[in-house]
């Protein structure tokens, strides 16, 4: 099949499945296909879904996060003051290493708005709907929303990272208090914790808390650069930290702290 066979016939299936979206045309060009498909990815429940989907799904993200291009961590230069430690600005779906990190809500399904530019919705997007549905047993597992502060591990899936590490960091309303402050340092510590535990060697953390979660940037790198150096001078499993900011004002701020 070709990519445009195998995503039309992703879409057809999905619009079959919901009776709301029976009606819906699908798109000739390629972009409003590529959309239509990824908002029918994002809204739909955890449920289980035919093999021959996964099949055809997992041939096509494969393929389509290859037409993204892939950046590799071997081909990246770390920080000057630290071997250890990288920066790098781009999407982090697009990162091989052994695990990502992504900023989730306590609910950890992922984000169910259509299109929607946060990294969970991206992440989703482009691992595939099985790691919805991996979250949906492992949060029914457990039997409450995620905590604050902790962290949950999964296959990378179609990503070209082998892991997700999933963690809901602080929300701020007002000011920033020292529990939130040790909540944020909470996210990376126990993300590194359960990355050396179940064997990666490198994790690249996105910027946590400081979208819509409101986490004054500089403050949040400043504990972020120093929970990660302070955890992997303890712990030598963890041979490489990425943090991946997508933002310039990020970029320069985690120059002048570890650059």
């Amino acid at each position: 099949m070709t990519q445009e066979e195998r995503r039309c016939c992703l879409i057809q299936y999905l619009l079959k499945e919901e009776i709301r979206f029976r009606k819906q045309k699908i798109p000739k060009d390629k972009q409003g296909q590529e959309n239509l498909l990824r908002s029918l990815m994002n809204t739909r429940l955890p449920k289980p879904i035919p093999a021959d989907f996964l099949r055809i799904q997992d041939e096509y993200l494969i393929e389509r996060n290859r037409e993204r291009g892939i950046t590799d961590i071997a081909d990246l230069t770390p920080v000057a003051s630290d071997p250890r430690l990288y920066i790098w600005q781009g999407d982090i779906t697009t990162l091989k290493c052994d695990a990502i990190v992504n900023a989730c809500n306590s609910q950890m399904l992922g984000c169910f708005s259509p299109m929607h530019a946060c990294i969970d919705n991206f992440i989703h997007t482009y691992a595939g709907i099985e790691l919805r549905l991996k979250m949906y047993e492992i949060m029914k597992k457990q039997g409450h929303e995620e905590e604050t502060g902790k962290a949950k591990i999964t296959s990378g899936y179609n990503l070209p990272a082998k892991y997700i590490l999933h963690t809901v960091g602080p929300i701020i309303q007002w000011e920033v208090t020292g529990k939130e402050e040790e909540l944020l340092a909470s996210c990376y510590r126990e993300c590194l914790k359960l990355a050396a535990d179940t064997g990666a060697e490198s994790v690249a953390f996105c910027c946590l808390s400081t979208g819509v979660f409101h986490f004054p940037q500089q403050r949040a790198a400043e504990i972020a650069s120093e929970t990660v150096k302070n955890y992997i001078n303890e712990d030598s499993r963890i041979k490489k930290v990425i943090f991946n900011v997508f933002k310039d004002d990020d970029l320069r701020i985690y120059h002048a702290l570890i650059g």
